[in-house]
């Protein structure tokens, strides 16, 4: 039987947390779904926007749902009864060519598990360890990063590269709320925890339990791995390692070959029989450090000093995307698509600022503009329309016609001093074009 609505402003029931007494004030449950906690959560929610689950229900249509339905799903939390929905499988290519399985949870569920999390967090947080990295707050790949930097000024110059093999879909449930247990007491977020690791999974319309593994994509993952893997970071801390692990990548730093094959082999016995995951055996070697990326960044000695760099195929996956944004067959205004590109531009400059050479960033620049020439040069289609706009851009005649009657495929042409000079890089700064270069040179000043 439905609760009855709360006839005074219903539609801030997602907010206000009814239905708790003041004896539950103290618990972790009324923690939850606590006013404030619920207003960021759905904050969070709206923010990360995301794709529909399987009920097809867009984050836009959230806040109002809730405003309808929220006291309802409430009694059913507080009575033990919500189930949640399976959630939707989706393949994301890799950039090595396999395929990431992502679990995408309805709406309601994502901000149902951010409500969790976010009161989880501080009971977890100093628990974990300083050499975690990944997915916690205040911290960044960029730290990590820098942490195994220092390992390797330190004199540790070979690396024991650890790949989990399909971590989020082989987590133990029993082995995982066995962890959580330890520091979570209150059994109905215990068991609310436990259903959404069984939800399932929506594959071609059959719902598919899960008997294993935390589906990535949801709010909870990333914290659910930590939780798992604190009992390796633990172990590793007591051997004495150095060590740096971004959620399931982790990096062991030692001095010689022979010291890496046996800290690889103890360490695969750990995570095999302690942890029942399993090692990619493919993936986990013991390399120099230099002949291994960590978080899409190589790090080098030069003069004596470790730097850090891009990974190889991280410029060419830049590219990539790009050129999806710029290609020739988009309808979009010359504007929309600019304000695309500096998007792009933008978040991956300001992650790759760490690279000690400005080189990769003035090459994407010169790349980036010849391949806008190209479009340009390719919207422009007539030859009296490209002479036109040619003369109009400041071209001397001669130059003009000869481009514009020119047989050359655009790409050609769109190194040529004729095109070049109308379509110059200050044409591009007066279109609004950001230079990755110039950004990379300010984020590293600050």
């Amino acid at each position: 039987m439905k609760p009855p609505r709360d006839s005074q402003r219903v539609e801030q029931s997602a907010v206000r947390g009814e239905g708790m007494s003041s004896a539950e004030g103290e618990t972790l449950w009324a923690q939850v779904w606590g006013r404030e906690n619920l207003t960021a959560a759905l904050k969070r929610v709206e923010q990360n926007g995301g794709a529909p689950g399987i009920d097809g229900m867009t984050v836009r249509e959230l806040r109002p749902y809730l405003k309808a339905h929220w006291i309802e799903h409430r009694a059913q939390l507080d009575a033990g009864s919500y189930r949640p929905s399976p959630v939707r499988r989706v393949e994301i290519p890799k950039p090595d060519g396999g395929k990431r399985l992502l679990g995408i949870p309805t709406v309601l569920d994502r901000f149902i598990q951010q409500a969790l999390l976010q009161a989880l967090t501080p009971l977890f947080e100093p628990r974990f360890s300083a050499h975690s990295y990944g997915f916690r707050p205040k911290r960044s790949a960029h730290q990590a990063v820098k942490a195994a930097q220092a390992h390797v000024q330190a004199g540790y110059g070979w690396v024991v590269d650890m790949d989990l093999d399909k971590f989020f879909d082989r987590v133990n449930h029993d082995m995982l709320m066995a962890r959580v247990a330890r520091v979570v007491k209150d059994k109905r977020a215990l068991k609310l925890l436990r259903r959404y690791l069984e939800s399932g999974v929506m594959v071609n319309g059959v719902v598919v339990a899960s008997e294993e593994g935390t589906p990535q994509g949801g709010p909870l993952s990333p914290l659910l791995a930590n939780i798992m893997l604190d009992d390796l970071d633990r172990e590793l801390e007591r051997r004495g390692h150095r060590f740096v692990r971004y959620a399931d990548d982790c990096n062991i730093y030692v001095k010689t070959p022979r010291a890496g094959e046996r800290v690889l082999a103890s360490v695969r016995r750990f995570v095999e029989q302690k942890l029942k995951l399993k090692l990619n055996e493919t993936k986990s070697k013991v390399d120099r450090v230099a002949k291994r990326k960590i978080l899409g960044f190589r790090l080098f000695r030069q003069r004596g000093e470790v730097l850090v760099g891009m990974a190889p195929k991280v410029l060419g996956r830049c590219r990539e995307r790009l050129r999806e944004i710029t290609r020739r067959t988009r309808g979009d205004t010359l504007t929309d698509i600019l304000q695309e590109v500096n998007m792009h531009l933008r978040g991956w400059t300001g992650y790759f600022r760490l690279a000690a050479t400005p080189s990769p960033f003035e090459e994407l620049d010169e790349w980036l503009r010849r391949r806008l020439r190209q479009l340009v040069w390719k919207r422009w289609k007539k030859p009296h329309t490209r002479h036109r706009n040619l003369l109009a851009l400041g071209v001397p005649p001669r130059a003009a016609y000869e481009a514009s009657t020119s047989g050359k495929g655009c790409w050609r042409l769109a190194a040529s001093p004729p095109v070049n000079q109308a379509l110059s890089n200050a044409y591009w700064r007066t279109q609004g074009l950001m230079s990755a270069k110039e950004q990379y040179n300010r984020l590293r000043a600050t």
